[in-house]
């Protein structure tokens, strides 16, 4: 049993690009669909989809490499920021910029997972999960 599952989907989307995988497998929850389709919307993966296999839901997340022999991944790293034992919460006015505007958070809020780009515009806060680069 995972004791912080998202951490482990982001984990293995990272292990996928440093072993220069095409796609990566995970047991499917709503937080990690909700952390892909914020990966997809900002060009960090190239797509996902919902699967079920032997009668259980995954998560199939193709990875997008910046070219085409596949040595320049889109995610050069991963960092958790909340964990099980420490949540890390930010307000809309206490939000920074990851890796000066090319990095992104993702964060969840009251209208669900978004970036922090997307979290800032709303006037949103909320739990800091992970940053991308």
């Amino acid at each position: 049993m995972l004791s912080y599952p998202l951490a482990d989907f982001l984990i293995r989307i990272k292990n996928g690009y440093m072993a220069t995988n095409d796609e990566v497998l995970a047991p499917f929850s709503k937080i990690k669909e909700g952390a892909a389709v914020v990966l997809q919307k900002y060009n960090f993966i190239k797509s996902f989809e919902i699967k079920e296999i032997d009668k259980k839901k995954t998560i199939k997340v193709n990875l997008l490499y910046q070219d085409k022999r596949k040595q320049k991944p889109a995610i050069e790293s991963i960092k958790i920021i909340s964990k099980p034992g420490l949540r890390v919460y930010r307000s809309c006015k206490k939000q920074k910029a990851v890796l000066a505007g090319f990095g992104l958070a993702i964060i969840s809020t009251s209208k669900g997972l978004m970036s922090n780009l997307d979290a800032h515009r709303q006037g949103l806060g909320g739990e800091v999960l992970a940053e991308v680069w």
